[in-house]
């Protein structure tokens, strides 16, 4: 039986999720963001102690169909932005990757998603490149220039005004205030 889990942004969060049903006794056959395959079917009462036990761990259960649209959009759109290296942003086109992933018109995913979150997937991907920029400007391994290029954007100064616009700060200031500015990828 498939599972389906809000929150889930990274590997460890894969690792949680899954020994946290081991402990509960299910034997996880499959596991990938936001989504795990148990060798059971949970009844009633163990649906909701599996509930209960992520929540623990700040996760939820997905009962609803729309909410497992939106949190399968969030999931791609954090996947394709860590995985920046691995694939060219700014030949990104996330409407298309989006309705091919899910199988949906892209319209529908955006009017569900707008209406859900209260932004756009647009300004949900911002976000999410804006969250990699702070965490790349911390690591101080590349330069601004690097970033920008690597992750799309078509100019510094397009990156250095989408920064400034979104956090308030300058990737100077950033710099200096990274300790307290970082968000993470669940609560953006």
């Amino acid at each position: 039986m498939k599972l389906y889990i809000k929150n889930m942004v990274c590997n460890r969060c894969v690792k949680v999720v899954g020994e946290t049903l081991e402990k509960l006794g299910f034997t996880v056959r499959d596991i990938i963001l936001g989504e795990v395959e148990i060798a059971e079917t949970p009844e009633d009462a163990e649906r909701e102690k599996i509930s209960e036990a992520l929540e623990k761990e700040g996760f939820e259960l997905i009962a609803d169909p729309k909410v497992k649209i939106i949190e399968d959009i969030k999931t791609s759109v954090i996947e394709i932005i860590q995985r920046y290296s691995d694939v060219r942003l700014e030949e990104m086109n996330f409407s298309d990757y989006l309705s091919k992933k899910l199988e949906k018109e892209y319209s529908y995913l955006s009017a569900l998603f707008s209406k859900t979150e209260g932004m756009t997937i647009e300004h949900f991907v911002i976000l999410q490149k804006i969250e990699k920029v702070k965490e790349l400007l911390k690591y101080g391994e590349l330069t601004l220039s690097e970033i920008a290029y690597d992750l799309g954007y078509s100019s510094v100064q397009h990156l250095s005004r989408q920064l400034k616009n979104v956090t308030g700060f300058t990737a100077t200031e950033l710099k200096k205030n990274l300790k307290n500015l970082r968000k993470s990828l669940d609560s953006v």
